[in-house]
């Protein structure tokens, strides 16, 4: 331990000697470092990013859909259809299964009359589809205890009504079959088509939808039935529940099931931006230590004399390997934390987010194995760059110290 001690402690003072050297050899390290660090973070934070987005329109792996129908052209009575469903996935003990309907609301708002696009969903929707708020809250089971429909809308419908706050408890009035008051309990992001065409959104609680929509219109609206079960599970569960729920509903009854979520694919959608980062990645990386071992070829010919001189005092060729290998090692140490603490600062920087879609609010936070693989590079790159000149300076004799 003592000689490994003094082998850092003597690389250590030969940097503080050689400071002005290092600090240009390291330059390029540290951009590296910067470089490989912000590059991989970018990739996973808009890999992220767009799993949400996905995984917020079609639902987690493994989200099943059932569509239910009756081969005579009758429709389901929506409550039977539901007890059937939420029977089934009790029996299953499937904990996230919800009923939802896609359907168009007209709203009123200050400028007048508003058709917008609707979902009428479950509590448990939000969580099953990585719902998630800027203002207010999703939906509890005290939402659905309220006298008034409670509805969350997004952005531009909120923007629209001149942005109330959700604690003086702002309504929107509900047109259509029967006219309703609902309070609006939280506010969602708009999606960027939404934004540049100005569209509205709102959710309501599926079981506020059936009171105040008209039976007719009810009649014709086929619900999506969902569920959510770990991936590997995902075919058995489809099929038992495709199963029952055929014959609970009777012989007359078809019931169709299918996954939207990304996990079906056949091939991982994010796999070319991850092979596309980590290509850059290493061409970085390898530029920067290509430019590191040049740098340290060229600067201990410089130090050929003081090599030589060492070894006349007693340095053996090990000490002086490990020496001059520590020298680069723990310079590339200092240099990859400045490199990732600048990639740190360029991947969290707002105007870089917004270019890539994602906003500071709701951005993923920065990878911890990006940062772990920007020091781990520079440590590589320190010993990768720093073997070459050790074994040239293990080589220097004594007599090496008088020709220089």
């Amino acid at each position: 331990m003592s000689g490994i001690w003094g082998a850092l402690n003597e690389a250590w003072q030969e940097l503080r000697i050689h400071r002005t050297r290092v600090l240009l050899s390291l330059i390029g390290v540290a951009v590296a470092v910067a470089a490989i660090t912000a590059t991989v973070g970018l990739g996973s934070i808009a890999r992220q990013a767009q799993m949400e987005v996905q995984e917020a329109q079609s639902g987690r792996p493994a989200t099943i859909v059932f569509w239910a129908s009756r081969t005579d052209g009758q429709a389901i009575e929506a409550d039977r259809l539901r007890e059937a469903f939420m029977a089934v996935a009790e029996r299953y003990s499937i904990e996230y299964a919800s009923m939802d309907y896609m359907m168009q609301q007209q709203v009123q708002l200050p400028d007048g009359a508003l058709m917008v696009e609707s979902r009428a969903v479950e509590p448990i929707f939000g969580e099953m589809h990585r719902v998630q708020t800027v203002e207010g809250e999703w939906f509890t089971e005290a939402h659905a205890a309220m006298l008034a429909p409670a509805v969350i809308i997004n952005e531009v419908l909120w923007e629209r009504l001149g942005s109330p706050d959700l604690r003086t408890h702002p309504t929107l009035e509900l047109l259509g079959g029967t006219d309703r008051v609902a309070v609006i309990t939280g506010v969602v992001r708009a999606e960027p088509w939404q934004r540049e065409m100005n569209t509205g959104y709102l959710y309501m609680l599926a079981d506020d939808y059936r009171s105040i929509v008209d039976p007719a219109m009810l009649a014709n609206v086929y619900p999506n039935l969902e569920v959510w079960v770990p991936d590997d599970q995902a075919q058995a569960v489809q099929d038992v529940v495709v199963r029952d729920l055929r014959a609970a509903l009777g012989e007359n009854a078809t019931v169709d099931a299918g996954r939207n979520d990304w996990g079906a694919w056949p091939q991982d959608p994010f796999l070319i931006m991850q092979l596309f980062v980590a290509g850059v990645a290493a061409l970085v990386l390898l530029l920067g230590a290509l430019g590191l071992v040049n740098i340290s070829l060229v600067t201990l010919r410089q130090r050929i004399r003081e090599i030589g001189i060492r070894r006349s005092f007693g340095a053996t060729s090990g000490r002086v390997f490990f020496a001059v290998l520590l020298e680069s090692v723990v310079g590339t140490i200092a240099a990859g934390a400045a490199g990732v603490v600048l990639a740190i600062l360029i991947v969290r920087n707002d105007w870089l987010l917004g270019m890539m879609g994602i906003g500071s609010v709701d951005a993923p936070a920065f990878p911890v194995e990006a940062a772990v693989l920007g020091m781990a590079c520079a440590v590589g790159t320190g010993a990768v760059a720093g073997l070459l000149p050790a074994l040239f300076a293990m080589r220097v004799k004594v007599i090496d110290a008088i020709r220089f």
